[in-house]
């Protein structure tokens, strides 16, 4: 059933309504009528089933059917701190990311990032960053993943200190068991935290810092990864593992 997110405040007691582009898509694109079924969330983890009641010009009215959990959540909050990689990978990362269930993207600033921007420019980029995060409709989230303000290396270890688990892939680990124990330890938490580095990897003081602060450095294999693949590769251990004990 298509989705679509709505604000807070657009979801009364008995009624949602929709409005702006969205209103286009549902009625030229869609060609959607009054009686057709849909479900909107409000991006915080609630579905709402919804029928179309009205169709105005720059609105379309909902009477609210049933209201519901998102199952499509991950029960385990997993941000994701990505070192900034550079050209137009972010996107993608993100794009992904959303795809297999991260409820946080943080980008980081790291010794070996090539990617340099001023107040201005990355202003721009965070915008782009979270409308493409509110693609997450596309993939059946019932909630937006947060894009937070990009962070030096530091203050990311100070957000992820309080988490259940963090997990630091790096090249020089080659200890596999303990690298399987560690993730799955972390899938029996309540939240995780993944710091990917940028291309060349993080520096070993910056892994060493990390480890300091409570990370767990793991192995993804023999091989060497990319950064726009390492944190996916994570993502979906971490989401099999998780799902798979439900």
């Amino acid at each position: 059933m298509v989705r679509f997110f709505v604000q807070p405040e657009n979801i009364g007691e008995r009624e949602i309504w929709i409005c702006g582009d969205d209103v286009n898509h549902i009625k030229n694109v869609l060609r959607m009528a009054p009686g057709d079924s849909l479900v909107v969330s409000c991006g915080r983890g609630t579905d709402y089933e919804c029928v179309i009641r009205e169709i105005q010009e720059g609105r379309v009215f909902l009477d609210i059917r049933e209201e519901r959990p998102a199952v499509s959540e991950l029960p385990v909050r997993i941000t994701l701190f990505q070192a900034l990689p550079k050209r137009d990978k972010m996107e993608l990362i993100i794009q992904k990311a959303v795809e297999l269930g991260a409820a946080e993207i943080v980008p980081v600033r790291t010794r070996r990032c090539v990617v340099k921007l001023d107040d201005k420019k990355e202003e721009k980029k965070l915008t782009r960053w979270r409308t493409i995060a509110e693609a997450a409709k596309q993939s059946g989230r019932g909630r937006i993943p947060e894009i937070s303000e990009i962070l030096s290396l530091e203050g990311a270890l100070d957000r992820a200190r309080d988490m259940d688990a963090v997990l630091i892939p790096y090249e020089l680990y080659e200890d596999m068991p303990s690298s399987v124990q560690a993730m799955e330890s972390a899938a029996r938490g309540e939240s995780i935290g993944i710091f990917i580095g940028p291309e060349g990897g993080f520096e070993r003081g910056e892994v060493e810092r990390a480890i300091g602060s409570g990370a767990r450095p793991i192995s993804l294999g023999k091989r060497i990864l990319r950064t726009e693949t390492a944190g996916m590769t994570v993502l979906s251990v971490l989401m099999f593992m998780i799902e798979g004990k439900e």
